[in-house]
């Protein structure tokens, strides 16, 4: 039995007036690219575009997931009301989130004033769930001005939270090798702030020194932003108040720079061309249930015509 049509115009209603599950709905739409995902997008353009998104991410063990809780709480103390994306790996099973971070932040389930959402990453490289920047637009709409992104921990290739974010944490802890991780894994053009967390452990100063030689050696223009570095034990709080001012210096001088426009519009770009190429990708996949490509390889295969010539007509049966 097919699932009923929502009714967009009613749920984007609800979500402004803040009910918790019209942007669950609207999410869950978003996740399962609903039919009516075109609907939804349209519906929240005119209401995005004021949440500061902040991304988390570094290596497995940091305690993002204590940092987020951490920051979140600091950032309520503010009057600020806050979403959360945690992206955690895709359960074999359901193909949801395996971890869900709700039962790690569990002291603010029942805040009126933070939405937080556990997605699956669904397979997608990065970190991050395809349907990150959608679930990003609902909770902007919802009225949340910080939207915390939290990134699955995979190591090395958990860098495309940048690309999303208006201000990137990166956080490391000592002991875990992360300070050479970092000058070789090119997270140094990844993170606006730096975050060593568990400082109550031995080598904390060890590492922010190697961070600070590190960012000191780096080529920057004049009166770009030099990325601080905190020292915070999340799990007690301390420190968190320190970041969150960092990450209010830093979208304060992106503001004044013009950094922030030019980050938001190369997200919109990269949003747009994304959603070409899924759409490109589900038509090909049409296209390739079709004869005619058993016809081409055919032709392909016998010497009578060459794989680009063949992909050429391809495409114009995809156009």
């Amino acid at each position: 039995m097919p699932a009923p049509t929502p009714d967009v115009a009613d749920l984007v209603a609800r979500l402004q007036e803040g009910q918790p599950r019209a942007v669950a709905r609207l999410i869950s739409l978003v996740e399962d690219e609903s039919p009516a995902l075109r609907e939804v997008s349209a519906a929240l353009a005119p209401l995005v575009g004021r949440a500061h998104v902040v991304g988390l991410t570094g290596s497995p063990g940091v305690g993002k997931s204590t940092s987020t809780a951490a920051l979140v709480g600091a950032l309520r103390a503010q009057g600020k009301r806050v979403g959360v994306l945690a992206v955690d790996p895709t359960s074999p099973f359901s193909g949801g989130a395996l971890l869900g971070d709700r039962i790690r932040m569990g002291e603010h389930a029942t805040d009126s004033g933070v939405y937080i959402r556990s997605m699956a990453s669904r397979g997608h490289l990065g970190g991050l769930s395809w349907a990150a920047p959608h679930a990003l637009r609902v909770l902007d709409a919802a009225g949340c001005d910080v939207v915390l992104v939290e990134t699955v921990g995979v190591g090395q290739s958990e860098v495309e939270v940048s690309g999303l974010a208006d201000t990137t944490l990166v956080l490391l802890a000592p002991g875990m090798g992360d300070g050479i991780q970092a000058a070789k894994a090119g997270i140094l053009e990844v993170g606006d702030i730096f975050v060593v967390n568990k400082a109550d452990r031995d080598g904390a100063q060890s590492t922010r020194r190697e961070l600070r030689s590190v960012i000191a050696m780096s080529e920057r223009p004049e009166g770009a932003w030099k990325p601080p570095i905190t020292l915070t034990v999340a799990s007690r709080g301390e420190g968190i108040d320190e970041v969150v001012a960092e990450i209010e210096r830093h979208r304060e001088h992106q503001e004044s720079s013009g950094g922030l426009r030019r980050r938001r519009l190369a997200r919109t770009r990269r949003e747009i061309e994304a959603v070409a190429l899924h759409e490109l990708r589900e038509r090909f996949g049409h296209v390739g249930a079709d004869e005619r490509l058993d016809d081409l390889a055919a032709t392909v295969l016998a010497g009578d015509q060459d794989p680009f010539a063949a992909a050429d007509v391809l495409l114009d049966v995809v156009r």
